[in-house]
C-alpha cells in the first residue's frame, strides 16, 4: 500500500470528467449553438437601437444588460465549457425572462416594436440555452446510464 496521496485536481476520475467536458465542448453542435446565443444575446441588447425604442430607458437598460449578460455566458461556453458549463441553466431563464420583460418592466413601452423584438430575441435565446444545456446534460447522463 502507498503512502503516497494524489492531490485533488490529480485524481483520475477528475481528470476523465475534465476530458470529458473538454470534448463535448471542442464539438460542432456545442459551438454552433453557443455561436447562436451569441448572437441572440447581442441582437437582444442592441435591439432597442436596431428596432428603434431606445426611447423608453427601462426596456432599453434591460435588454442591454440581459443581452450582454447572454453573449458573455456564451462565449464561455464556447471557449471554456469546462468551466461554464455549470451556469448553462441561466440563458434560458434569461431568454424567459426577456419574453416577459415588456409587461414586467416599470413603466416598459408595450408597442408592438417592443414586443416582437423581446418575445422572438427572447425565445431564441432560450431555445439556444436550452440546447447547450441540453448537450452538457445528455453527455453526462449517457456516461452514466
Amino acid at each position: 500500500m502507498s503512502t503516497e496521496r494524489l492531490r485533488i485536481e490529480e485524481h483520475p476520475d477528475i481528470a476523465e470528467l475534465r476530458g470529458r467536458y473538454e470534448r463535448i465542448g471542442e464539438s460542432t453542435a456545442v459551438q454552433a449553438a453557443a455561436g447562436l446565443t451569441v448572437l441572440a444575446g447581442l441582437f437582444v441588447a442592441l435591439s432597442p437601437w436596431i428596432v428603434g425604442f431606445n426611447t423608453s430607458t427601462t426596456i432599453t437598460i434591460n435588454n442591454l444588460v440581459v443581452g450582454l449578460a447572454v453573449a458573455v455566458l456564451a462565449m464561455g461556453f464556447a471557449s471554456t465549457f469546462r468551466t461554464t458549463h455549470g451556469l448553462s441553466w441561466v440563458v434560458p431563464i434569461l431568454g424567459v425572462w426577456t419574453i416577459i420583460a415588456p409587461w414586467a418592466v416599470y413603466l416598459a413601452s408595450h408597442t408592438t416594436r417592443v414586443v416582437l423584438a423581446n418575445v422572438l430575441g427572447g425565445a431564441v435565446v432560450t431555445l439556444c440555452g436550452l440546447a447547450v444545456l441540453g448537450m452538457g446534460l445528455r453527455r453526462r447522463n449517457r456516461k452514466t446510464a
